[in-house]
């Protein structure tokens, strides 16, 4: 089953959505390996059509890919494994869209980006830093994903947005000016679009806690005070739109921990809005 409106073949579309069902590192609730499996079957429950956009899933070209089948307890084969995926869409010229999953899944991603884009900057939304240097001593776990990412691209090519959970050291980190982060919220948002500028390479990533639980609770690690829907929706627009997204993820959707359903369907509406304003960028 595809994802709503991405039935386009692999050689006509600009983005290919894939699956990593991806999550052996979680530390407190699993449940996310269900994420995509559940987007693709619960997005027939919204239109192709978006009232935000005046916009139609009909109007671009998306091609779904399914999900990899991924080594539960593995992580370096089924980052390896995430990076060829990646790096296979990338290499055809189209632009990579992975669902996960845990959140590690997005370093398979980066590490793909990164060998074909060395200038790559990363734009991250979460309610948590993952900037730890390791979690139980465990370098590969999805607490640490940015800190991962960050030995890849450096200083000053990470921007972080939403975040109001870390240890103190993750907090001195973001103090030593490794990586710029705003705690709490986007409102900075303008800035680091002007600061990264519509020419440089960028990965978009959207851990899905950075939403208030009481608009998603459906998510391994709740945090009060995260953003609503809304002004996320927003400032993803925003960055789909001036920006070279060149590769993107959603994850850390857990079905079963939402039985309302209420949480798979705001992912599936939020999944909708990038589509259309990635592949309508400039049109309006």
């Amino acid at each position: 089953m595809n994802f709503i409106g991405a039935d386009s073949t692999f050689e006509d579309a600009r983005t290919v959505i894939f699956g990593a069902p991806y999550d052996s590192t979680t530390s407190f609730r699993p449940g996310t390996r269900f994420g995509p499996a559940a987007m693709r079957s619960e997005s027939f429950g919204i239109e192709t059509y978006s009232m935000y956009q005046d916009k139609d899933l009909a109007d671009v070209l998306v091609h779904d890919a399914g999900d990899l089948e991924l080594p539960f307890g593995a992580p370096d084969r089924a980052l390896e494994m995430i990076e060829e995926e990646s790096g296979r869409i990338l290499d055809a010229g189209k632009i990579p869209f992975l669902l996960g999953g845990e959140h590690l899944v997005t370093l398979g991603s980066v590490r793909a980006a990164f060998k074909r884009h060395p200038d790559l900057c990363i734009v991250h939304f979460d309610a948590h830093a993952d900037l730890r240097e390791d979690y139980l001593g465990v370098k590969l776990s999805h607490a640490c994903v940015m800190r991962r990412c960050h030995d890849l691209v450096g200083d000053g090519r990470i921007w972080q947005f939403g975040i109001r959970s870390g240890t103190r050291e993750e907090r001195q980190f973001m103090k030593d000016g490794h990586v710029a982060t705003q705690l709490f919220s986007s409102t900075a948002l303008p800035d680091a679009i002007e600061a990264i500028g519509p020419g440089t390479p960028v990965y978009l990533t959207v851990d899905l806690d950075v939403i208030d639980p009481s608009e998603f609770p459906g998510t391994g690690t709740q945090e009060a005070g995260g953003l609503p829907f809304r002004r996320l929706l927003d400032d993803l627009t925003a960055i789909l739109r001036r920006l070279n997204v060149v590769a993107l993820d959603n994850v850390e959707l857990s079905p079963p921990l939402d039985p309302t359903g209420r949480s798979t369907a705001l992912a599936c509406k939020l999944l909708r809005e990038e589509l259309l304003a990635l592949n309508l960028k400039g049109t309006c």
